[in-house]
């Protein structure tokens, strides 16, 4: 099940003005593969709510931060591979915790005896 801020919702018009950019930018942000709108059968783009929040990011990196497409790619990349250790790194902390519950249980079972 997808969550609410995946829900394609807003036309390109729309999402260019929330952002704050044209819509040309927009196609061309997804020409070079930094954002990835829903597109319906009549190939119309819908933007989600974390289609949106991305499109900010990257416009405070650009305008705010003063980095090129170029070097927005590869903070972007940087991020992606951030939230995807930190998501391992949670998946192993469940882990230990199991194994180390595992332990006290046996211990708990051997002394018991």
């Amino acid at each position: 099940m997808s969550s609410p801020n995946s829900e394609p919702r807003y036309v390109i018009s729309i999402a260019a003005r929330m952002v704050g950019v044209e819509a040309h930018t927009l196609r061309y942000y997804e020409k070079i593969g930094l954002v990835e709108p829903y597109r319906s059968r009549g190939n119309i783009r819908y933007y989600s709510e974390a289609d949106i929040e991305r499109l900010r990011y990257i416009k405070t990196l650009i305008d705010d931060l003063g980095i090129n497409l170029a070097g927005v790619e590869v903070v972007m990349r940087m991020v992606e591979k951030m939230v995807e250790m930190q998501r391992r790194i949670r998946e192993m902390e469940l882990q230990i915790e199991q194994l180390k519950r595992g332990e006290l249980s046996k211990k708990t079972r051997k002394g018991g005896q």
